[in-house]
């Protein structure tokens, strides 16, 4: 359904992607990983043609997604950005607003059902008509979440969906998703830190090192070896009811040796040690 084909990207001299090639099926979950600015929010951007790259195409059921109309593209892609700032807009509009793409001179009472339909699937019913500004930062994710299920597209598109929400609230919102996606036949690309949660949750998985895509595959793409390569991280992996697990192991490289700083029980004698150890310097 998506096609990702050769992708490059640039901020002026700065390469931040390189070559970047990848497909989601119908009915799929890729999660795009890996460690903080190697580029897959730029990926995501580049996806929703917020950003233009300097080579390759992103294309949907074989469409190129430069050569649509924003309304349409609209309806092929729904976008969840990382960080988005609440404005005084009532919960439910805000979730009504991803309908925009479908409504053109009244909103339809089948607008209205389906963005409630989804609200009281986010258990967000009491809040409906609160402002988004006085919410709080989880709830506000949530409000989000609903808003691009509303817009029905092709593709979602999700940089960092749960990242404001609590444990309960993350598998919550991530069942919505995926029962959006197996429903309705959509397929859905998603950013995460979690890489268990993405386990729990996705269908494929696409590394991301230095811009380039450095391993994808299914579940077992995934190894010890793997996320130390990527993220410099030693980690245990178990399985756990058939899937595997990841623990970061205790004790890692660089940070045994500063083990020493856990002795210091007040703020002063941590204090103490930096200007001891950088002395002028801070």
């Amino acid at each position: 359904m998506l096609k990702v084909n050769g992708l490059s990207f640039s901020y002026g001299e700065k390469k931040i992607l390189e070559n970047v090639s990848f497909d989601i099926a119908e009915k799929s979950i890729v999660s795009v990983l890996g460690p903080n600015g190697v580029g897959k929010t730029t990926l995501m951007k580049c996806v929703c043609d917020f950003h233009r790259p300097s080579a390759g195409t992103v294309s949907v059921d074989g469409f190129d997604i430069r050569e649509l109309p924003k309304r349409e593209l609209a309806k092929e892609i729904g976008y969840i950005p990382q960080k988005v700032m609440p404005v005084q807009m009532t919960v439910f509009d805000s979730v009504l607003i991803g309908r925009r793409p479908y409504i053109d001179w009244f909103v339809t009472k089948e607008d209205k059902e389906i963005a409630w339909d989804a609200i009281k699937a986010l258990g967000l019913e009491e809040l409906s008509l609160n402002f988004t500004d006085k919410i709080s930062g989880g709830e506000f994710q949530k409000v989000q979440i609903a808003r691009a299920l509303v817009q029905d597209p092709k593709v979602l598109v999700l940089d960092e969906p749960t990242s404001n929400l609590d444990l309960l609230n993350q598998h919550l919102s991530m069942h919505m998703i995926v029962n959006a996606v197996r429903s309705k036949g959509m397929s859905a690309m998603i950013t995460m830190h979690d890489i268990n949660l993405a386990i729990h949750y996705s269908d494929r998985f696409v590394f991301i090192k230095d811009g380039k895509v450095f391993a994808s595959g299914n579940i077992s793409v995934i190894t010890e070896d793997l996320i130390k390569d990527v993220y410099g991280l030693e980690v245990d992996m178990i399985d756990h009811g058939g899937v595997p697990y990841i623990i970061p192991c205790r004790c890692q490289p660089g940070i045994e040796k500063n083990r020493h700083l856990e002795d210091h029980a007040h703020p002063h004698d941590a204090a103490d040690h930096v200007h001891e150890k950088y002395g002028d310097r801070v």
